[in-house]
């Protein structure tokens, strides 16, 4: 089990130090803005939708490891996927650092959520969860409009 917590904190370092789909992209059809104010996390979500479709998902932010790791395998796992599935992947993500394994029904094919399980972790850190899910909840407010900053509080 050390072995594989072990890869799970590689696999988080990595995309804390060099996050995937960092920056504001040419086109932005919705964002939104989220904050940690307990961690001091801050993250901007940037979507490009085409038909109901994402097309392009990019961030910027600053936090921690966790933040910035979730925020980074968010927008690799968003591209392409129809709005109805991003609706329930944010569910089955939410109930993965939440929850358990259990309760992650549908959302993702099985490879994506693989992925995702390196933040499953935080489930028994209350306080980890909120820098785990701060990018979900500003990407689900970004869909909805994001005329209000997100925050974890």
């Amino acid at each position: 089990m050390s072995a594989l917590r072990e890869l799970y904190q590689e696999v988080i370092l990595d995309h804390g130090k060099a996050p995937r789909n960092f920056g504001k992209p040419e086109h932005v059809t919705c964002e939104s803005n989220g904050h940690n104010p307990l961690c001091g996390d801050t993250v901007t979500i940037y979507l490009h939708l085409d038909d109901g479709i994402v097309e392009e998902a990019t961030f910027e932010g600053r936090g921690c490891a966790i933040s910035i790791a979730s925020a980074s395998m968010m927008t690799e796992i968003l591209k392409g996927k129809q709005l109805g599935e991003v609706s329930a992947m944010f569910e089955r993500f939410h109930n993965l650092v939440t929850e358990d394994e259990a309760a992650c029904e549908g959302g993702f094919d099985s490879e994506e959520f693989e992925k995702l399980m390196v933040l499953s972790g935080v489930r028994e850190f209350p306080m980890r969860v909120k820098c785990a899910t701060l990018a979900w909840h500003t990407m689900k407010a970004a869909l909805q409009g994001g005329a209000e900053e997100v925050t974890t509080e």
